[in-house]
C-alpha cells in the first residue's frame, strides 16, 4: 500500500516518542508547555522551540521545533511527544 509522501504512516507510535530514561529529570511537554527559545528533545535529538501553536487531539500543544542543524526545515511535534525541563524551583 502506498502512502505517497507522507511517512509518518511508516513509523510505529513507540518510535514518534523520545525515551525519557535517556534525559533523566525531563518531563514531557504535556506536563509544562515550553516556551519558544527553550530547548526540547525530540525523537531527533535536542531541538528549539520556534513556535507554540494551538491544542492537539491529546490536549497538548502543537510545537514547530528546529534542530541544531539549520540546514533542516522546522517541522511540527505534539508537546506530548517531546522533554522538557522541569521548573525550576
Amino acid at each position: 500500500m502506498a502512502y505517497g509522501n507522507n511517512s509518518v504512516h511508516r513509523l510505529s507510535p513507540a518510535a514518534l516518542r523520545v525515551d525519557p530514561a535517556a534525559y533523566p529529570g525531563s518531563i514531557t511537554g504535556a506536563e509544562r508547555t515550553p516556551a519558544v527559545g527553550e530547548q526540547v528533545y525530540c525523537t531527533a535529538g535536542p531541538a528549539e522551540v520556534v513556535r507554540v501553536l494551538g491544542k492537539t487531539s491529546n490536549g497538548s500543544r502543537l510545537l514547530e521545533l528546529r534542530l541544531a542543524d539549520l540546514k533542516l526545515r522546522p517541522f511540527f511535534a505534539a508537546a506530548s511527544n517531546v522533554l522538557v525541563a522541569p521548573e525550576a524551583p
